[in-house]
C-alpha cells in the first residue's frame, strides 16, 4: 500500500467522525471554541497508531488497522454503510457488470475437498475440458485439496487474458489432470433459470441480483415462456440481494402502467423527495406471483413492495431482509471505497423499507434477518401503518411480508449427509462406472436447461446401488435405513446430480424446486393472485 494512503485514511476517518455525529464516540480533542476537530481527530488517530508501532509485541499490519478502523467508523452510522478494500470493491464492480473474470465454474466443497458442480457455457473451464465431478487439487502449484470454496474462487479468479494452472482428480483417469486456462470473462445473470410448471403457470428464477441487464433478462425469459403458453408467472426473488435501483424501476414497469411511482427516495437532509415512476407503453396482463424469504433485500423489496402496494402481485414466502437505506458509492484512493446512506427507500403509498437497527449489534441485525430459519428473532417493531386505496392495511419498518406465508423445507443433518452421498455416488455414475448404468455416462454438460417430465428418473435397481454405495462410505455417516427412511428426498438429490451433470446446475435447480414447499404453495395461490387483477383499478383505467 501507497505510504501516503493511511495518512488520507486519517482524514477520512476524522471527517465521518466530525460529520457523522460520533463526537464522544472518540477521545478526540477540542478546539478553542469546544468543537470536535477534522484536524484533532486525525491527530489522536496517529498518536495511538505510534504507540501501538512503539508498544505492541508483534507484527503491525498498517492497512488492516486503517481498514478496519474505516469499517467501525461507519458501521456506528448504520448496518449497511461499508468500506471496500480493492478486492472487494473490484468484486462489487463486477457484479454490477453482469461480469467477473475466472475460469468459469460452479463449485462446492465437499468432506475431502472441492470439487465443480458444473462449468459455464463458453467460459475457459469449458473450452479447456474442466467436468462435473472434477476435484480440484492444486492451483498454481500450491496444494488446494484442504482449502474452502472461497479460497478456491479467490484464487482461480484475477485479471483477464492472464494464465491460471489447475490439477483436478477425475474420477475417469487414474492419474491427476492438470489444465492451463487463460482467465477471461464469466457472465453472471439475474435470471438464473426459467421453465414452464403446470396449467399454464410459467417460472422465472430472479434470484442473481439486480445488474446492468437485470430488466432485460427478465423481460427475455417472459417473452420466451408465453411463447410456450404461460398465463400466470412466478417470479422468484428468494435471496436476491438487490443491486441497481433503475432497473427495480424497469422491472415494475413491465407491470404497473407508465407513470406511476415504483418508490420513494427521501434524505433525513432535504426535505425533497424523489419520486421514481414507472416508464413505458403497454403492460403485462397475467397474475404474477412473487417469492420472497428473508434474503431478498433492497431492490427486490422495491418490486415486491410495489406490485404489492398496487395489488398487482401476490407475495408469497416469508418476510424479506428490511433493507431501505440508500448507499452512494464513493471511490477512494488507491482502488477502495466506500458505500455510505444518504436516504431511504419508501413504497409508493409510504411504506419504510428499512427495518429497525437502533438496538442490538451488527450480528444481531443480520441473523435476525432470516424469517426462514430464525424464529427465536426479536420481535417485530410495530411499524408505521399504511393504508391502501383498497382498504387494506401494510405496516412500514417490517421489509416486505407477504401476503400468503410459505415455509421452506426445514434442513437436517440427515438431509445434508444425503447430499454428500448423492453427489459421490452421481460422480461415479456419470463417469460410466456403476454396472448397468452405463448409459447414463456424461462426457460433458450440453447446456440444456429445461428437464423433460420424468427425464432421468430415479429406477429402482439404482435406487437399491445407491443404498448400497451410501451404506459403505462411511466418511458421510448414513445406514440403508436412513436413506429408506428419506427415499423420495434421496432419489431427487440423486436426480438433481445426475441432471447437473448432463445438462447445467440451472437443470438441476428445477429438480430442486420441483419438490419445494414456497414454490407449490405459489402454484395453490395463483387463483388469489388473479383476483388482485380482476379487482385493480390502476390497471384497468390504463388498458
Amino acid at each position: 500500500m501507497d505510504k501516503k494512503f493511511p495518512i488520507l485514511a486519517l482524514l477520512l476517518i476524522a471527517v465521518g467522525a466530525v460529520v457523522g455525529g460520533l463526537v464522544g464516540r472518540l477521545p478526540a480533542k477540542t478546539s478553542a471554541e469546544g468543537a470536535v476537530t477534522v484536524e484533532s481527530v486525525a491527530k489522536d488517530y496517529s498518536e495511538a497508531l505510534e504507540l501501538i508501532d512503539k508498544n505492541y509485541g508483534g507484527a503491525v499490519d498498517h492497512e488492516k488497522i486503517t481498514d478496519t478502523s474505516m469499517q467501525a467508523m461507519l458501521w456506528s452510522l448504520d448496518p449497511h454503510s461499508a468500506f471496500f478494500d480493492r478486492e472487494q470493491l473490484r468484486k462489487m464492480d463486477e457484479e454490477q457488470a453482469s461480469q467477473f473474470y475466472g475460469i468459469g465454474v460452479s463449485i462446492l466443497q465437499h468432506h475431502n475437498g472441492v470439487y465443480v458442480q458444473s462449468v459455464v457455457r463458453g467460459t475457459p473451464a469449458d473450452k479447456g475440458g474442466i467436468r462435473y465431478g472434477d476435484r480440484i487439487l492444486t492451483v498454481e502449484g500450491k496444494d488446494a485439496t484442504e482449502w474452502t470454496s472461497a479460497e478456491v474462487s479467490k484464487n482461480v479468479r484475477g485479471p483477464r487474458g492472464t494464465q491460471v494452472k489447475i490439477t483436478v482428480e477425475r474420477a475417469t483417469s487414474p492419474q491427476p489432470i492438470e489444465f492451463e486456462l487463460v482467465r477471461g470473462g464469466v457472465p453472471l445473470p439475474s435470471v438464473r433459470n426459467s421453465f414452464m410448471l403446470p396449467n399454464g403457470v410459467g417460472y422465472v428464477g430472479f434470484t442473481g441480483g439486480f445488474q446492468q441487464t437485470s430488466a432485460d433478462e427478465v423481460a427475455v425469459a417472459i417473452a420466451d415462456l408465453k411463447k410456450q403458453g404461460m398465463k400466470n408467472l412466478i417470479l422468484d426473488m428468494r435471496g436476491n440481494p438487490g443491486g441497481i435501483l433503475e432497473q427495480a424501476v424497469e422491472i415494475v414497469s413491465d407491470f404497473v402502467p407508465a407513470g406511476q411511482t415504483v418508490v420513494s427516495v427521501k434524505s433525513s437532509r432535504s426535505d425533497k423527495v424523489r419520486e421514481l415512476k414507472t416508464v413505458g407503453g403497454a403492460v403485462e396482463s397475467f397474475p404474477v406471483v412473487m417469492l420472497i424469504n428473508g434474503g431478498s433485500a433492497s431492490a427486490s423489496e422495491i418490486v415486491a413492495g410495489a406490485l404489492q402496494d398496487y395489488s398487482r402481485g401476490l407475495v408469497v414466502g416469508t418476510d424479506s431482509f428490511g433493507k431501505g437505506l440508500v448507499q452512494r458509492v464513493f471511490r477512494l484512493p488507491f482502488g477502495t471505497g466506500l458505500t455510505l446512506t444518504t436516504a431511504r427507500y419508501y413504497t409508493p403509498y409510504g411504506r419504510s423499507l428499512q427495518r429497525d437497527y437502533s438496538s442490538g449489534s451488527i450480528y444481531d441485525y443480520y441473523s435476525h434477518s432470516d424469517g426462514d430459519e430464525n424464529k427465536d428473532a426479536a420481535p417485530k417493531p410495530a411499524g408505521q401503518p399504511v393504508t391502501l386505496p383498497t382498504g387494506r392495511v401494510l405496516y412500514g419498518g417490517r421489509g416486505i411480508e407477504p401476503d400468503v406465508i410459505a415455509e421452506p423445507a426445514a434442513p437436517s443433518p440427515l438431509r445434508s449427509r444425503i447430499n454428500e452421498a448423492a453427489f459421490l455416488f452421481a460422480r461415479q455414475v456419470v463417469a460410466g462406472k456403476v454396472a448397468g448404468f452405463e448409459s447414463l455416462k456424461a462426457e460433458k454438460q450440453s447446456f440444456n436447461q429445461v428437464l423433460a417430465p420424468g427425464e432421468f428418473a430415479i429406477s429402482d435397481k439404482l435406487f437399491e446401488l445407491f443404498k448400497a454405495f451410501a451404506a459403505n462410505e462411511k466418511v458421510v455417516g448414513l445406514t440403508t435405513e436412513n436413506v429408506v427412511a428419506s427415499a423420495d428426498y434421496a432419489k431427487m438429490r440423486l436426480r438433481l446430480e445426475i441432471a447437473t451433470a448432463h445438462y447445467s446446475s440451472e437443470a438441476g435447480i428445477q429438480v430442486l424446486l420441483e419438490s419445494d414447499p414456497q414454490v407449490a404453495k405459489a402454484l395453490e395461490s395463483v387463483p388469489e393472485a388473479a383476483k388482485l387483477i380482476q379487482n385493480n383499478t390502476t390497471f384497468k383505467a390504463a388498458k
